[in-house]
């Protein structure tokens, strides 16, 4: 049998990579994929704002929510240079980057955790039904604006599912910070087509601690 592909050289699992960035997703989510939005306020202010953001942008939303995180080396020619984020306001207006990620120069957390960038692959370990299952993600972009951060991950192959997942901190006028969380999915295999019902319970469980972990609760 050929070897099998490292994780990093491995593609996703769906073809509309990208797709959690469409305003009308839950109208018109990718054929054959149930999409979900949800959106909670974790705070207000300044500090709220640059902490939430930083966690999340170094995997921290997934460790605060229970995952273990083991992050996949990749060559440097994977994610160097990848990192040219570009947005648009509403009127069609580029919003500039607030940090950029350029071949020798990262951004960091306090803590040295370099952020996110497109390409970085890691397996997530969770438990469902008391057995531990590993999914398998890679970044497949990433958002930082001066008011709004984040990225979204797409699954690989083994990952219990298929599609994608994007987690957005953004900061609004009156300084309240709000996640925004955007999928669409659908098991991956016959096998988790037959725990279909338990496997949404479970994204229901671990969402709900995703839209908590950051306000500082886990209750």
């Amino acid at each position: 049998m050929p070897e099998a592909l490292p994780l990093w050289q491995q593609p996703v699992t769906y073809g509309a990579i990208g797709g959690t960035k469409a305003r009308d997703i839950l109208a018109y989510p990718p054929a054959g994929y149930r999409p979900m939005v949800r959106r909670a306020r974790i705070g207000h202010g300044e500090n709220r704002f640059v902490w939430a953001s930083a966690s999340m942008m170094t995997w921290g939303i997934q460790r605060r929510t229970g995952f273990d995180v083991q992050v996949e080396e990749a060559p440097a020619a994977v994610t160097d240079t990848t990192y040219v984020p570009v947005s648009f306001d509403e009127s069609g207006v580029p919003i500039e980057a607030a940090s950029v990620s350029d071949g020798d120069v990262h951004t960091y957390s306090n803590d040295g955790s370099a952020f996110l960038v497109p390409g970085d692959t890691a397996t997530l370990t969770i438990t469902f039904l008391r057995f531990p299952v590993t999914a398998a993600v890679r970044v497949v972009y990433v958002v930082d604006e001066p008011n709004r951060k984040g990225f979204a991950y797409g699954t690989l192959a083994g990952h219990p599912e298929s599609g994608e997942e994007s987690f957005i901190v953004d900061r609004t006028d009156d300084g309240s910070v709000w996640l925004t969380i955007t999928s669409f999915s659908r098991p991956s295999t016959w096998y988790w087509w037959a725990l279909y019902a338990p496997l949404r319970a479970a994204q229901a469980y671990y969402l709900r601690r995703y839209l908590r972990v950051l306000s500082g609760s886990t209750d």
